[in-house]
């Protein structure tokens, strides 16, 4: 079920379902609201989304009670979480999930809130995206990669391709708008070739591994898993957390592996990323892209989860194609 595509005019609901947008500076806040509106639209915020508590979140009621009125606000037609954080999958089991099958409708955000998103597909069979949040709208330097992804996502029907930006940063920019490094992107890392089709299932790594073993976690049979981390990642620890999604029940049919850029804290390399996933012998035969353009660097794309690609891995070339059908 995919969503009714945004058009100039209509309302998008800002939501905080996990940290509170009271941590976003003000004229961030300001430059996300303008940007938005320049594309024409009316942004309005939930009521609850500058209430916080010592974990700069709030009751799992407040953040229940704008998430479900966002989507039985017929006015509204897009829903954007302000940030991500931690624990947003404190909410699923307090979500009305027919209100949301009845009223579906566009939900874009990224980290923590791929519990929601896939849980959200899961659930009620609707494709929800993997791109920017609220915030992601504030950034003044180096956004236009991550606001055309988004434009060809969420507003046409056409297909899209996620190809390598020109640039990538991995500056903490939410602290410093203009100190800011960006460097050359060369091409997508090929770990492994081949040619693959099948249906976006993933997001933020260690997130997607809190839903295992749950209801709220799709079939990975026919998928093209996307995986992505920050910073708090290192190559132990993604290792462990490929191989857990690696033993759920449908993973020997995955089709691909998509890898975001990893943040440089991390310290997952080139060399580290290709040990790692030649020592899965369940995914030798299928094709590995990494480095490319999702997770905590700038800029990101924008993916549909539950959404069909077309997948043409080689040294000298990758080719991503998103279905938007």
């Amino acid at each position: 079920m995919v969503p009714r595509r945004l058009q100039p005019g209509d309302e998008v609901r800002v939501i905080s379902p996990s940290r509170s947008m009271a941590i976003l500076k003000e004229k961030q806040v300001d430059i996300a609201r303008n940007r938005l509106e320049a594309l024409g639209f009316h942004v309005t915020f939930g009521k609850h989304v500058h209430t916080h508590d010592e974990f700069f979140s709030t009751s799992i009621e407040e953040r229940i009670e704008d998430l479900h009125t966002a989507f039985l606000d017929q006015n509204v037609k897009g829903i954007f979480t302000a940030i991500g954080g931690y624990n947003v999958n404190q909410l699923l089991k307090y979500i009305d999930f027919n209100i949301i099958k009845n009223n579906p409708k566009v939900i874009i955000g990224y980290s923590d809130i791929t519990a929601l998103s896939v849980s959200i597909y899961q659930k009620t069979g609707l494709v929800t995206y993997s791109g920017p949040h609220f915030s992601s709208f504030g950034m003044k330097h180096g956004f236009e990669y991550t606001m055309d992804s988004f434009i060809q996502a969420v507003t046409n029907d056409a297909p899209y391709e996620v190809t390598p930006s020109e640039l990538w940063s991995d500056d903490p920019w939410y602290l410093d708008q203009e100190d800011r490094h960006f460097h050359e992107q060369k091409e997508y890392l090929v770990l492994q070739e081949g040619n693959a089709e099948g249906t976006l299932i993933g997001g933020n790594l260690c997130t997607l591994n809190l839903l295992h073993g749950t209801e709220f976690m799709p079939s990975l049979k026919g998928s093209i898993l996307f995986i992505e981390d920050d910073h708090e990642s290192h190559a132990l620890t993604f290792d462990r957390d490929l191989q857990s999604v690696l033993h759920l029940p449908g993973a020997e049919d995955i089709q691909a592996i998509l890898i975001g850029r990893f943040q440089k804290d991390s310290q997952v390399t080139e060399e580290a990323l290709r040990k790692i996933i030649s020592s899965k012998r369940e995914i030798s035969y299928i094709p590995v892209i990494a480095n490319v353009n999702f997770g905590h660097v700038s800029p990101i794309a924008t993916i549909p989860v539950g959404g069909k690609a077309t997948i043409e891995a080689k040294q000298e070339s990758c080719f991503i194609q998103i279905e938007q059908s």
